[in-house]
């Protein structure tokens, strides 16, 4: 799948995305790349057959100080290859980056994952209340 393919199905994730969650992703980068590095895959312990779809990095709001600043956004990262390679189809890969940005998000946030848990099936419910 080439480049411009799949950030055409990024967009149609973000769209899929609850309003109350977009209109809080400020100031948050959101950038694709091919496949998480091995050192990077090492570094979080992560080993094949495992892999990584998102990453967030940056300084989640839960932890800043008075004197933060003068910083560059977050990101979030999604990578591409892990992604097309475990979906079967378009429809597949525009829920799964969707379910990615939103998990990756949290960590903004500072959530836990009990509370990711919550905002995903609050998005699920939102979506199945769509699609009737």
């Amino acid at each position: 799948m080439t480049r411009k393919r799949f950030e055409a199905l990024v967009e149609r994730a973000l769209a899929d995305i609850p309003k109350f969650l977009r209109d809080e992703m400020k100031n948050v980068a959101l950038v694709v790349e091919d496949e998480p590095s091995d050192e990077l895959l090492k570094d979080m312990g992560i080993e094949p057959p495992d892999t990584l779809y998102g990453l967030y990095q940056g300084t989640p709001l839960a932890e800043r100080e008075w004197a933060y600043g003068n910083t560059l956004p977050d990101s979030i990262t999604i990578f591409q290859q892990p992604i097309v390679e475990d979906c079967e189809d378009d429809e597949d890969i525009v829920d799964c980056i969707a379910e990615t940005v939103v998990h990756e998000f949290a960590h903004h946030f500072g959530w836990d994952e009990d509370h990711m848990d919550e905002v995903e099936a609050l998005w699920r419910a939102e979506s199945d209340t769509q699609d009737q």
